[in-house]
This record gives C-alpha cells, structure tokens and sequence, in this order.
C-alpha cells in the first residue's frame, strides 16, 4: 500500500484511517520510527499486556524516553 499524506503544522503527520485500521493502531500507541536513507519507516509496537508489564522491571515511559534521546541523536 503507497499513499501520499501531507506534513502539517508543526511538522505533524496524520495517519489515514484505512491505515490506522489496518494496523489496529489505536490513540496513544506507540510508534518506532526509523530513518533509512531518504526513508521514514513507522513500526507498530506490539502491547505489553498487563499481567506481563506488572512484572517488567522497565516501564513503557522509560522506553519511550530513551527512544526520543535516540531520535534526537539521529536528527542530530
């Protein structure tokens, strides 16, 4: 599937809902986001469920920090 979306105010992009749905992504999800050359490439990232997160010794917010300080390396 190749479709063309546009780049809003502040640099924001929308997802298409026929691609929301297909993914099953839902408000608040997750996204790992790759750059590839000339590429952005967005991973759906698969929920923890809940019985398994209890026992995690890293939290989601923990991860996601991480993942913003890495993307800030990249753009760099």
């Amino acid at each position: 599937m190749s479709l063309k979306i546009k780049v809003g105010k502040k640099y924001a992009i929308y997802l298409p809902k026929q691609v929301v749905e297909k993914l099953g992504i839902e408000e608040g999800d997750i996204l790992l986001l790759k750059i590839r050359e000339n590429s952005l490439i967005l991973r759906r990232i698969e929920k923890i469920p809940k019985e398994i997160e209890y026992w995690s010794e890293v939290t989601p917010e923990e991860v996601e920090k991480v993942g913003e300080e890495i993307s800030e390396e990249i753009l760099k």
